[in-house]
């Protein structure tokens, strides 16, 4: 493996998985560059330029090994080891993660969601009980956390992401719509849901200009 790979490559190494996994459900052995770029919409040339950004997992005049190559990607993506996670908000969004099917079988396991609505404290969702959210910081004296999903309002974001900085959480899925300050050694992904539906209605709007 090479020591740099592009952010564009590792934004596609989901879609591989994704196809991969795909075609060994549907009993598919062999795949070459040229049916995977097809089935992905890149060029032959452009997969193997990015799955030998890993090491070369094909023959040439044979392709690809669709079991072995999945396994490879998984485990380049950190897929093959369980990944501890809690959910800051029970409200829609961490609802919807915690009860999103495809993460459990992925090693993505909810461990505690935690809210301050009295209501839901006691509840479970997804697999998970809720906790109330002044638990946090002894919650995490007690228990490790690979990954925090972060599904406050945006008010509320920053202390919470400071919360679970000093209870040693350093990998964070954030929801909220806001950027927030993190140290260097923590990992903040943002998904920005209103970012891409804008995206959309530009395009949209462009394709009629165009």
């Amino acid at each position: 493996m090479s020591g740099y790979v592009s952010d564009a490559v590792i934004r596609r190494l989901p879609g591989y998985y994704r196809h991969l996994r795909e075609l060994e459900a549907a009993g598919v052995r062999q795949i070459s560059s040229q049916e995977l770029g097809r089935r992905m919409q890149l060029t032959p040339s452009q997969i193997r330029q990015d799955i030998n950004c890993f090491g070369g997992f094909g023959r040439q005049g044979y392709g690809y090994t669709v079991s072995d190559l999945k396994e490879h990607i998984g485990d380049i993506l950190g897929l093959s080891q369980p990944h501890r996670v809690i959910i800051l908000g029970a409200g829609n969004i961490g609802g919807a993660v915690a009860n999103y099917p495809t993460f459990a079988r992925e090693g993505f396991q909810t461990q505690a969601v935690f809210d301050i609505d009295e209501e839901k404290i006691g509840t479970n969702v997804g697999g998970a009980e809720v906790l109330p959210m002044t638990a946090l910081e002894e919650y995490l004296k007690e228990h490790t956390a690979d990954i925090a999903v972060l599904a406050v309002p945006a008010r509320e974001a920053q202390t919470a992401l400071d919360r679970l900085y000093i209870g040693g959480v350093r990998a964070v899925w954030n929801f909220a719509p806001t950027d927030l300050n993190h140290p260097e050694d923590m990992i903040v992904v943002n998904v920005h849901l209103s970012d891409s539906l804008q995206i959309l209605s530009y395009r949209m709007a462009h394709r009629r200009t165009e």
